[in-house]
C-alpha cells in the first residue's frame, strides 16, 4: 500500500507493473487516471494548479486506503496525485488496486476515488480565459461519496481543517 503526493508525472505503464511484481496472488488490477481538461464548466481552461498541507494530504490519502482495505481483500494499492501546476492533457493522479478478484478492486478503486475528489485536502485553482478560478467539488461527486456512506461508515472530517 502506498500513497505519493509529488510534482513529477509517472508512468502507470511502470507503476502497475511494479505493484503486481511478485505477487502470483493478484487476480485483478483495476486502475483510474485522471487528467486535466482543457474545458470546465464551459470556459476554457489553460491549466490547473493543484494546492495541498504537505503531510496532512498524504494522511488523508493513507486513511482512505486503509478504509478501503478494511472493507476489501485487497493485496494492494496505490495513490499517486501531483500537485503543482498542470497543463490541459496532464495526468493528475492514479488510483490502483489489486485483489485476487476484479469486483472487489473494482468497487475499491471507486470508494477511493470518490473519496478523494470530495474529501481529500487539495485546492485547485484553474487558470481560464476569464482569469483563475478556484474550483469547488460538484455535487455529482458528493452523491457518490453519499453512496459509500449509506453501505457503511467512512470518516467524514475532510482532513481540510485542523484537527
Amino acid at each position: 500500500m502506498a500513497v505519493f503526493v509529488q510534482t513529477e508525472d509517472f508512468d502507470v505503464s511502470t507503476e502497475l507493473a511494479k505493484m503486481r511484481a511478485g505477487k502470483p496472488a493478484i487476480g485483478a488490477v483495476v486502475s483510474f487516471v485522471g487528467l486535466v481538461r482543457d474545458l470546465n464548466d464551459g470556459l476554457d481552461v489553460q491549466a490547473m494548479e493543484l494546492e495541498h498541507y504537505p503531510g496532512m494530504t498524504e494522511k488523508s490519502l493513507d486513511d482512505i486506503v486503509q478504509q478501503a482495505g478494511q472493507r476489501w481483500q485487497l493485496l494492494d494499492t496505490l495513490v499517486i496525485h501531483r500537485v503543482g501546476v498542470l497543463q490541459p492533457l496532464d495526468q493528475i493522479v492514479l488510483v490502483a488496486v489489486a485483489s485476487a478478484h476484479r469486483g472487489q478492486a473494482f468497487a475499491a478503486c471507486e470508494f477511493i476515488m470518490d473519496y478523494l475528489k470530495t474529501q481529500a485536502p487539495f485546492w485547485k485553482k484553474e487558470q481560464t480565459s476569464q482569469g483563475a478560478r478556484w474550483v469547488d467539488a460538484r455535487e455529482a461527486d458528493d452523491h457518490a461519496l453519499n453512496k459509500w456512506q449509506l453501505a457503511g461508515t467512512i470518516s467524514t472530517n475532510s482532513g481540510k481543517e485542523p484537527v
